[in-house]
């Protein structure tokens, strides 16, 4: 048997050669990071990053979230609208991007980097008529400001009950929504699914797949620049988190058995880079093993502080984690322990 002396130890034939496809999936991994890197087009106006994916298809990055861009000949669709304080800056870089009038924003969820923008958006772009009427033209289009589109749960977000102050404006609610887990459209040649995620990051978040563009946008369900926000209070959970998670990995295709090519399923998170299924996968592996931690450390008997002290995310924390700002270490394991107790409650 041929054998491989490596780092002073000797390895069989099989080892040597699966150390060796290791080393070259994970060369090829750090080119295509690089690639992606390039195809920045350059920065907008406002600090935003402009990153075309498909030749009908962008990222609009730095704008508070991730945002998604699709064009064509029926018009532009925008997946998130950003913030509110960056919002004229993204108009501007999708008007630089294309001519062609904004027809939907479509939401991920409710939080306010994701809809902030929502009415400059849809004010800079117009409807597109959903009935037609008799003696019209069959191209004739509404004149009033584009369609807003998210999960019935984002609404309920964004309005608020009887007699209180919604924090946010009438013109950037929802125009549209839908409640039965699915909704779908076609729109610049290629079907557009959002299907929703009961309880992931909240009650309110989904997933966008444009199946020509081979592209997902995943929203707050994925963030690569940190754990992941669980907003207990909102409905969102750890194992709902995971679950879609699993459904991205479902959807999305790897560039397989040419993992060295520039290719597969694109997936645009929240916040951070665009990332592939391989991606994914990692981010998903990472939290389960997490969970499983705090888990076995719950059926211990040990309290929230003793399972922080503890430090279950413990290989990850330099990474993804953080001792200060809007969502620590200690926020995330609290949010997963917290999903976690009331599950078995």
């Amino acid at each position: 048997m041929r054998r491989l002396i490596t780092g002073g130890f000797l390895l069989s034939g099989a080892v040597a050669i699966a150390v060796t496809t290791c080393a070259i999936v994970l060369q090829a991994r750090g080119e295509r990071a690089a690639q992606r890197g390039s195809e920045i087009t350059g920065a907008a106006d406002g600090g935003l990053e402009v990153l075309q994916l498909r030749p009908n298809f962008y990222m609009i990055a730095e704008a508070g979230a991730n945002i998604g861009v699709q064009v064509g000949d029926d018009g532009v669709v925008v997946v998130d609208a950003g913030s509110t304080a960056t919002a004229g800056a993204v108009a501007g870089a999708i008007k630089k991007i294309t001519t062609a009038p904004i027809r939907y924003i479509i939401n991920t969820s409710a939080d306010p980097d994701h809809v902030g923008g929502n009415e400059t958006i849809a004010k800079a772009g117009q409807t597109l008529l959903l009935i037609r009427a008799i003696g019209l033209p069959n191209n004739f289009l509404g004149s009033g400001p584009a369609s807003i589109l998210a999960a019935e749960q984002v609404l309920t977000r964004m309005s608020a009950p009887t007699g209180q102050t919604s924090p946010f404006p009438f013109a950037a609610w929802p125009t549209e929504t839908f409640n039965n887990g699915r909704k779908y459209m076609y729109l610049n040649g290629e079907g557009i699914e959002i299907l929703h995620q009961t309880a992931a990051h909240s009650d309110s978040d989904s997933i966008v797949f444009f199946r020509r563009s081979d592209v997902i946008v995943a929203g707050d369900i994925m963030d690569t620049t940190r754990f992941p926000v669980i907003d207990v209070a909102r409905g969102g959970s750890i194992q709902g988190e995971l679950d879609a998670l699993n459904r991205i990995v479902e959807m999305a295709i790897p560039s397989v058995p040419i993992v060295s090519r520039e290719a597969g399923t694109s997936v645009i998170p929240g916040h951070g880079h665009v990332g592939d299924q391989f991606d994914v996968v990692h981010y998903r592996d990472m939290l389960t093993i997490i969970r499983d931690h705090v888990l076995d450390l719950i059926k211990a008997g040990m309290t929230l502080e003793q399972i922080k002290a503890a430090s279950p995310a413990q290989g990850y924390i330099r990474r993804y984690g953080s001792d200060s700002g809007p969502w620590t270490t200690n926020d995330f394991i609290e949010a997963v322990y917290q999903s976690l107790v009331h599950a078995k409650s």
